[in-house]
């Protein structure tokens, strides 16, 4: 059809027009382009011997005068030299990397996980991977863009438990490794893998194996006075660690505990082997008043943890920490009877331990597995690769009664060792 060279105006590009390209008279090569409802510019010119077309954006988001001046614009840019669609092209990859360069850790390791738990039927090895980069790596660098992380990044995410949790130190670093080659594939980041571990974090992390401490504990002999007073407490927080008391698991398998892992009927507590320190499955058998405290608590809709914060996530460790220092005071009363240090969450499972081994007749392994210790001796071992879940179920169920005496009752708990 024949182009017109008039000049367009503000008023005719609201107005119905025909589908088709319609000139511009103003700047050479500048058409308005109508394609049913969508309207458009387009500016038509010569590079390096080619005619092509240059988009100029989308009406009205670009008005006629301004399509007149990216119009001129590009005409000038053609004049010097420049290929403006070259130029474009090179603007949207900038951007593009830009774009990557900001994508966070957490989300390279979502993606990353999809692909590395591909074809795994068991679900347990994929909530591993889920779960140690929760616990450990997300805290930190999670919200990090994954390009600008680097080897101390990662050092400072594995080293509080490389010496301590070195499995699971161990196992994380590989993940984290995983996923910044993912990153690498994707052009998410460039250099080296800072999870690497030749010649990278193996002469950094060698030395980060701290000595083991004590934590301080309480004596068994005090431990009904110290329930007394948690139970005077309603805090979310208290239930917690009276339940992690009564149960001898440590803080964070009861903090990470959620509703599908119990089994009230069974009085049963199974934790999964991602949130075990030893990676293996865990069955807890649960006393008459641990079952208690857990039906007394409110269940809300939603929030997956038995022992959820005020928001509906996880409490966290430090809530039992401010707790055993408030009951404590300024005068400590509860304290370890050898170091004289106020005692510590962590503390009630030597409490345990020594009640166990000094105030009844169960046997060591039956003991140590309540604890979901590892048995140096392999005979011990092989023994203990049944669950002796019946006798352990017994030394919970006294346990619970223990932490319910006064203390200067006398405890009369004995059990025969060896019992079926």
């Amino acid at each position: 059809m024949a182009q017109s060279t008039a000049k367009l105006s503000a008023v005719q590009l609201n107005q119905p027009m025909a589908n088709g390209r319609h000139r511009d008279g103003t700047v050479p090569g500048l058409y308005f382009r109508v394609v049913g409802v969508s309207r458009s510019w387009m500016l038509r010119v010569v590079i390096d011997g080619k005619r092509c077309d240059v988009g100029l954006g989308s009406y009205p988001k670009v008005g006629l005068a301004k399509a007149r001046e990216l119009a001129k614009a590009t005409h000038e840019k053609i004049a010097e030299g420049r290929n403006p669609l070259v130029e474009r092209q090179a603007e949207k990859e900038a951007k593009r990397v830009e774009s990557r360069k900001r994508i966070t850790f957490r989300k390279c390791a979502e993606r990353a996980i999809e692909i590395e738990t591909e074809g795994l039927k068991n679900a347990k090895h994929v909530a591993q991977w889920t779960s140690t980069l929760e616990t450990y790596a997300y805290p930190l660098i999670g919200d990090k863009p994954v390009g600008s992380i680097t080897k101390h990044d990662i050092v400072a995410v594995l080293e509080p438990i490389w010496g301590t949790k070195h499995e699971t130190a161990r196992r994380l670093r590989g993940r984290m490794e995983k996923v910044f080659n993912h990153a690498k594939s994707m052009d998410y980041m460039a250099g080296d893998n800072p999870a690497a571990f030749k010649g990278n974090l193996e002469a950094l992390l060698l030395k980060a194996k701290p000595k083991p401490k004590n934590q301080p504990s309480l004596p068994h002999a005090q431990i009904g006075a110290f329930m007394t007073e948690l139970r005077r407490r309603e805090a979310t927080a208290a239930r917690a660690l009276e339940f992690a008391i009564l149960t001898a698991t440590r803080s964070g398998e009861v903090l990470g505990a959620t509703w599908d892992e119990i089994d009230l009927d069974a009085k049963l507590w199974t934790i999964p082997e991602g949130r075990m320190k030893a990676e293996q499955e865990h069955e807890v058998p649960l006393s008459d008043a641990a079952v208690a405290l857990l039906k007394a608590l409110p269940r809300v809709e939603g929030v997956p943890y038995v022992f959820p914060a005020e928001r509906g996530g996880k409490l966290s460790d430090m809530a039992l920490s401010m707790l055993v220092r408030r009951i404590n005071g300024d005068d400590p009363m509860f304290v370890d009877r050898r170091t004289k240090r106020p005692v510590v969450p962590h503390g009630f499972r030597s409490t345990f331990r020594e009640w166990a081994g000094e105030a009844t007749a169960y046997p060591r392994e039956v003991i140590e597995h309540a604890l979901a210790h590892r048995l140096p001796d392999k005979a011990e071992r092989a023994y203990q690769r049944g669950s002796l879940l019946p006798k352990r179920a017994r030394l919970m169920e006294d346990w619970a009664k223990r932490c319910a005496m006064a203390d200067n009752a006398a405890c009369n708990v004995v059990a025969i060792k060896g019992a079926a």
